[in-house]
């Protein structure tokens, strides 16, 4: 039997179980996944205690961070964003047999494809908030988008200098500003919030800005969080993390099924219904 699973703390409320067992039904693959409550300071002795029945681990905050160390190698987006949060227990490189553990960032597939689902194919300006691992995974994948100027509000702008150094390196003008800062005076492309769907932040957006700016929440859990139950009210568009967490999950189950997220699934368009309808349900 082939194993996989979902680690975080906590993890009860993860949908990931729903998509992955989705997709490997109407892949005909007779696989487990299942949601294992992990903490960075347990996961390398789990990491290190999976036998080889186990193929790989999809990974939840701090995690995502806290993973990297643990690799033998990365792609080349998680080794841009400095997180990774698909993990491959890769036998099939070594004549003894032993693992190598190779990461893989799939979230920034999974913002683009998302803004692309929603019709959003290009943009130029935007707001992010928060700026820890999702931030720095919307930053990148923004830029793919075409945003050439990014402003991250953050409680603490001295924890959002990865961000700040990633915006340098991709080419995205990126300024860090405190919630207490306020605003920047213009109504940006997007706005995306990578902060957990109950967050207080105290932000309070114009009505201009929630019309006319696209919101994309990545909380999903409760949903709609406050910050879209708002935006809606206000006649905004907005679009929900479900989105994101169905698209990076697609590229995790390529990743486990054919080693890399570049190669798709057979059947793929089947194989992504069944996970969009699983997770509607």
């Amino acid at each position: 039997m082939t194993r996989l699973a979902v680690l975080g703390s906590p993890i009860g409320h993860s949908k990931s179980p729903l998509l992955h067992r989705a997709a490997y039904r109407v892949l005909g693959l007779d696989w487990t996944y299942d949601a294992v409550e992990v903490t960075g300071a347990t996961l390398a002795e789990f990491v290190a205690g999976r036998d080889d029945s186990w193929r790989g681990l999809s990974l939840t905050m701090p995690l995502k961070h806290d993973v990297m160390p643990l690799l033998h190698s990365a792609d080349a987006t998680a080794q841009l964003t400095g997180v990774a949060n698909t993990l491959l227990f890769d036998r099939s490189a070594s004549p003894d047999g032993a693992v190598r553990l190779r990461g893989f960032n799939t979230d920034v597939y999974g913002v683009t494809r998302a803004f692309r689902e929603a019709g959003v194919e290009r943009l130029d300006d935007v707001w992010i908030l928060g700026g820890g691992a999702t931030a720095a995974s919307v930053a990148v994948a923004v830029r793919e988008l075409g945003a050439a100027r990014a402003t991250v509000l953050v409680r603490d702008p001295a924890r959002a200098s990865g961000v700040a150094a990633l915006g340098a390196s991709v080419g995205l003008e990126l300024e860090v500003r405190a919630f207490g800062a306020g605003l920047p005076g213009h109504a940006p492309d997007a706005v995306v919030s990578t902060l957990p769907g109950h967050s207080e932040h105290g932000l309070l957006f114009p009505h201009a800005v929630r019309q006319s700016s696209v919101l994309f929440d990545v909380a999903y859990d409760p949903w709609p969080s406050t910050l879209a139950g708002a935006w809606g009210d206000g006649g905004g568009t907005v679009i929900s993390g479900l989105g994101m967490l169905l698209h990076q999950a697609l590229a995790q189950v390529r990743v486990f099924v054919n080693g890399t997220p570049d190669a798709p699934l057979d059947d793929e368009a089947a194989v992504l219904a069944a996970m969009r309808e699983a997770v509607a349900r």
